[in-house]
Parts: C-alpha cells; sequence; structure tokens
C-alpha cells in the first residue's frame, strides 16, 4: 500500500470510481500497514459512506474529524448535505450547515444550491425563493449562479409558478448570466404541466436567441405538452422544427403525434397531407409504425377520399404481417363501394390474410349490392359470412326491397 499519501490517492480513486466498499476495505488494512489516517482520508470516507446512502456512518465520521480537530473541506461539507438534500432530510442538511460555519468553512454557493433543490424537492419552495434572496442581498463573498437560479425555478415550475420562474429568467439574464439547457427545459416542464405548452415556442425562439441549442429533451417535453393538452397543429410545428434541427423523433411519439394528425383531418381536411406527408417520411427512415398507426392512416385516406392510396397501405400493412382492423377495413371498402369499385372491394373482402372479417365488414358489401339491384351477388356475399360463422344485419333483398333469406338461428 505504500505511504499515506499513496494510500489517500487510491482510496480517492475508488470513491471516483464509484467503489465505495473496496475504499472501505482498503481503510480497514491501513492500520496493518502502519498508516495513520489523516483528514484527506477520513472525508474520503465520508464520500464513500455518502456514495452507500450510510449517511448516519458519514455523519459519525464528521463529529470524530471535528472532535479531533481534523478540518473537513467545504467539499466535504456539500457532499454530506447534498445527500442529506436528496433523501428531503432537510433539517439534517442544515444541521450539517451549521456545523460547517461552527469550524469556521464557510458554505460555498454550491453548498446552498444543494440546500435550494433539497428545499425545492420537498414543496419549501417559498423558502428556497428566500434563501435566494438573502444570498444576493447579505452575501459579499458568494453570488447566485445559474444553478441557483434553474434550482428555484424548478421549483416553482413544480408548484405551477411558471410566471415566476420566467421572471427568475429574466433576472438572470439581466444580471449577466449565462442559462443552459436544463434551464430552459425547467419552463418547458413547468407551461406544460399548467396547460399552456404553446408558451413553449417562446423558450424555444429565446434559447437560439441567446445561442443555446434546444436538445432532445426540449422538443420532446414541448411536443408531449402540446399533445396533451389538443394543440396538435403546434405539435406538428414542433415535430417540424425538431427535425428541421436534424433530431430524429421517437418511434412512440412519432405514432402518437401521426394518431393525432389523422383524428383532427377528419374534420380539418388541410391536414390530410401533413399526415400522410409524416407517415410516409416515417416508413421511408425505417420507423416502426405501429398496427393503430396503420389503421388510422387508411381510415383517414379513406375519409379524404384517397381510396387507391388506402387501398394501397392497407396491402402493404398486410404484408408486413399486421392485419387491420375492422372498422378500417369497413371503410376502405366503403369508399370503393362509393366510386362503384364493386368488384375491388370484393377481392379485398376476399383476402384470406384478412382472416374472417366482422360482419359490419359483410353489411357494407351486401347494402351495396342490394342498392344496386345485384341480388344474386349480394347473396353469394351473405353465404360466404354464414360459411365463416358471420350473420350480417343486412341481408340480400330483391328488386322491390324484400328479404330474399331468413336469418340463420
Amino acid at each position: 500500500m505504500g505511504n499515506l499519501s499513496g494510500a489517500n490517492d487510491l482510496l480517492a480513486a475508488l470513491a471516483v470510481a464509484r467503489e465505495p466498499d473496496v475504499a472501505l476495505q482498503v481503510f480497514d488494512e491501513m492500520p496493518a500497514h502502519g498508516l495513520v489516517p489523516d483528514a484527506w482520508t477520513f472525508s474520503t470516507l465520508i464520500v464513500c459512506h455518502c456514495l452507500k446512502n450510510s449517511l448516519d456512518d458519514a455523519t459519525r465520521i464528521l463529529d470524530f474529524m471535528v472532535e479531533n480537530e481534523l478540518s473537513p473541506s467545504v467539499a466535504t461539507f456539500t457532499t454530506l448535505v447534498n445527500s442529506f438534500c436528496r433523501k428531503g432530510e432537510m433539517q439534517k442538511a442544515f444541521e450539517v450547515v451549521g456545523v460547517m460555519k461552527k469550524v469556521g468553512c464557510e458554505p460555498t454557493i454550491q453548498t446552498y444550491n444543494c440546500l435550494i433543490k433539497g428545499l425545492c424537492y420537498v414543496g419549501r419552495v417559498e423558502e428556497a425563493y428566500e434563501m435566494l434572496g438573502k444570498i444576493k442581498k447579505e452575501s459579499v463573498s458568494i453570488e447566485p449562479d445559474i444553478y441557483t437560479y434553474t434550482a428555484v425555478m424548478d421549483g416553482f415550475c413544480k408548484v405551477g409558478r411558471s410566471p415566476e420562474a420566467k421572471e427568475l429568467l429574466d433576472e438572470a439574464l439581466e444580471a449577466g448570466l449565462v442559462p443552459n439547457v436544463v434551464t430552459y427545459n425547467t419552463l418547458f416542464n413547468g407551461y406544460c404541466k399548467e396547460g399552456k405548452p404553446v408558451k413553449g415556442f417562446g423558450v424555444l425562439k429565446l434559447m437560439k436567441e441567446r445561442d443555446c441549442t434546444p436538445d432532445r429533451i426540449s422538443y420532446i417535453t414541448l411536443i408531449h405538452g402540446l399533445l396533451k393538452w389538443g394543440k396538435i397543429r403546434a405539435a406538428l410545428r414542433a415535430y417540424k422544427e425538431m427535425v428541421g434541427d436534424g433530431f430524429e423523433v421517437e418511434e412512440r411519439m412519432s405514432n402518437t403525434l401521426l394518431r393525432a394528425l389523422c383524428k383532427i383531418s377528419w374534420k380539418e381536411r388541410d391536414l390530410l397531407d401533413d399526415a400522410y406527408q409524416m407517415f410516409k417520411k416515417m416508413r421511408s427512415t425505417g420507423c416502426a409504425i405501429d398496427e393503430s398507426s396503420y389503421g388510422f392512416i387508411i381510415q383517414t385516406l379513406s375519409v379524404g377520399n384517397r381510396n387507391e392510396e388506402a387501398l394501397f397501405n392497407m396491402e402493404h400493412m398486410m404484408t408486413m404481417g399486421h392485419s387491420p382492423k375492422m372498422i378500417s377495413l369497413a371503410r376502405v371498402l366503403r369508399a370503393l363501394c362509393r366510386e362503384g369499385k364493386l368488384g375491388k372491394a370484393l377481392s379485398v373482402l376476399m383476402d384470406e390474410r384478412l382472416g374472417h372479417p366482422s360482419k359490419e365488414v359483410y353489411n357494407v358489401i351486401i347494402n351495396e349490392f342490394n342498392r344496386q339491384g345485384r341480388w344474386l351477388c349480394a347473396c353469394n356475399v351473405y353465404g360466404m359470412a354464414l360459411k365463416q360463422g358471420v350473420v350480417p344485419e343486412k341481408k340480400p333483398e330483391d328488386a322491390k326491397g324484400r328479404v330474399s333469406v331468413k336469418s340463420r338461428q
């Protein structure tokens, strides 16, 4: 093990490598090598116990150091403060700070940042904000940094006070601080949580004006919030901006957005092209399209009277091993019937890959044959259904509209 300096270096390396148990074993072997631990040794042990979440052991070592006038460093104190804050044990965190000041070790802004994050974590946001104010007014040796502001902003956003978070951001900018992407993402979370996701576009603009590049989390948070609150057009805009900035949209979100676009396009037809372009882009880039999304795009194309494309994509869906839901199949068949393409509709119905169509699907074809007075064709389809154990509600009718068969009991 060599001398004390070498042992301390080894302990520090093990702590950095997050191997606290090995480090504690090395410490236990030190007496056998005639090595007497010093302040650096015990400080490293405190870090190791914090890594193990053994905060009572870490506190005992701290007390031992103070009693034996082995001065812990400010980093050691801050590590223990942070560990208590992350567990929400704020009273113990403040007790450590009290010990810190008692031995003449002044807290740094990093120490206060830990306290502020801890207060916000347990919902004591107002106290965190007051602490920020005290640092600004009373401290001459330290000043708030962007992490201080970000911590309080996050606290405000978590309790639905995003306007106050935005005021803090403006204050940080006026103070000459440079927000990072985490700072801005905090506002995205706040706006989306409070049902004001469209305000996120203002955050995006501000980021780019300040040369802070949005990351995947920025866009995903914004798109998720817009979808959650039904802002589908705005979600599409954010999606296009995200893709334009070179990011790939994860498959789950792409499918969610696609389905939302499809549903809204049934009423707002101008979005149909956007939905279909997004679908084609997903398919061309290898993005996994789930069965539900396939079904929605097929229905959407049928509603928009783009029946050839609907049929093409339904066939492509089946080649991918997916079976269209009956509602999608019924819409395609109904659209083909409207165009007078009964032969094609019938060939689709007879495709073995569909399995056993529902009675609703058979109803569509039988109804159209009846409408055209093609009684024999209607009978054939009705018989096909009965062979598959399906009893359609629509029955073949003769030219005078009289039912020509009886329902099988």
